[in-house]
């Protein structure tokens, strides 16, 4: 799988206005270059007796003019600190401005901008609220999938193939309606990202993708699958149910960790104090969706009389959860690339499987063999979905706990 460090250059959170580019060297009163005699005029006016720290040149004014479009459009001096932030100035950056955080600085920076006479608005970011029309989208890819499910095993014949393709095409199109509003939407509102296709063939092979594989290292399978759990390619719908039914959860976790992370952008004077009072309400929110999905899950499992695979469930959950919450705070390439090699992952396993069959390649089932013969043919997905969501949390408690990443929207015109 691809390393996570090599995946952060192509990521930028997305923000209001287009900041202009600056390293953390070009930022620093001594590379600001000196005022020249024709700009002296104005270098005395700017200066005040009771600054006399800005001296002849006033590198506020020079990191200013640097990222005058961040200034000119920020509501708060919370959205100039987070767009310092997102271009690489730490708290030992604003100390060589003379100011002992970012935020401090951004305070400075938002008071010396010309409003026009404006009052200042309020500091605190204003956090998302919840609304009936996102709330009931999100209730919606459960209970058409609960749906479905019943009319599978109401049916028999070509009716259930009929049922089943219906309903797969309508929870999708819910899916797809409740990805693109609420606290699960890109922040630009578009339409879900690269990782959508590879998201579908995850779902779809906890549906068919253990039986299929289980029937295969038997020597199998012996025909197509008959939409019920003992047939020559068995299905098991309760994992996908249960996640279908974690959408609504899904959204209010999300929620709520926007939420208290804006709350808690407007309490804090630093980044590390920012960053260290995020991570512990990141895990608490992974842990809330984890918990409401295993509850979703025994039931599901019970209702449809299945065995639950919880470790199988669970970690495509977290995996799927994870990478919706970085895409949300627009970080997508990472989420992308994950799933990418998870979908891939499972894939080959099939492939190698069936490839073995052919003369001389015998070999190459061996591995996967070996696990599902172990420790069943759960195993495989939940491996790859297990390692790839530690990976994404690793690279969550990077990126979601930076201020740049809770950045105010700009405001719609």
């Amino acid at each position: 799988m691809t390393g996570l460090g090599e995946l952060d250059h192509p990521e930028t959170p997305t923000s209001p206005g287009a900041w202009d580019a600056g390293s953390e060297q070009a930022l620093s009163p001594a590379t600001t270059p000196a005022t020249t005699p024709a700009s002296a005029p104005e270098a005395a006016a700017d200066r005040k007796p009771s600054a006399p720290r800005r001296g002849a040149a006033d590198p506020v004014k020079a990191l200013m003019h640097r990222h005058r479009d961040l200034c000119g459009r920020a509501v708060d001096p919370l959205e100039i600190a987070a767009g310092l932030e997102a271009h690489g100035i730490t708290d030992r950056t604003a100390a060589r401005f003379r100011h002992r955080d970012v935020f401090s600085l951004a305070e400075e920076m938002y008071a010396r901008v010309s409003r026009d006479g404006d009052a200042p608005p309020s500091s605190a970011p204003a956090a998302p609220r919840a609304r009936a029309d996102w709330a009931l989208l999100t209730l919606l890819p459960g209970t058409l999938c609960a749906a479905a499910v019943a009319a599978v095993h109401l049916t028999h014949g070509q009716a259930r193939l009929f049922a089943a393709a219906a309903g797969a095409l309508a929870v999708a199109l819910a899916l797809r309606a409740a990805l693109r509003r609420g606290p699960l939407s890109r922040p630009d509102r578009s339409a879900p990202g690269r990782g959508t296709t590879w998201t579908a063939w995850l779902l779809t092979y906890a549906v068919l993708g253990n039986g299929l594989l289980g029937s295969a290292v038997a020597g199998g399978p012996d025909g197509l699958p008959t939409g019920t759990a003992d047939g020559p390619w068995p299905l098991t719908a309760a994992p996908v149910l249960a996640l279908a039914l974690a959408c609504a959860p899904a959204a209010w976790t999300a929620h709520f960790f926007t939420a208290r992370a804006r709350r808690k952008l407007a309490a804090s004077r630093g980044l590390e104090d920012f960053a260290a009072a995020v991570r512990p309400l990141l895990l608490g929110a992974f842990a809330l969706f984890l918990g409401a999905l295993a509850a979703l899950l025994t039931l599901c499992a019970a209702v449809l009389d299945e065995p639950a695979a919880y470790a199988e469930a669970l970690t495509l959950g977290a995996l799927l959860f994870l990478a919706r919450l970085l895409t949300t705070h627009g970080f997508a390439y990472a989420p992308a690339v994950v799933l990418t090699a998870t979908a891939t992952i499972q894939a080959a396993a099939l492939a190698a499987v069936f490839t073995s069959r052919l003369p001389g390649c015998g070999f190459l089932a061996t591995p996967v063999e070996t696990l599902v013969t172990t420790w069943g043919a759960g195993s495989v997905p939940t491996l790859a979905c297990g390692a790839a969501a530690l990976a994404l949390l690793v690279h969550a408690a990077r990126k979601l706990t930076r201020a740049s990443a809770h950045a105010p929207p700009e405001p719609s015109r």
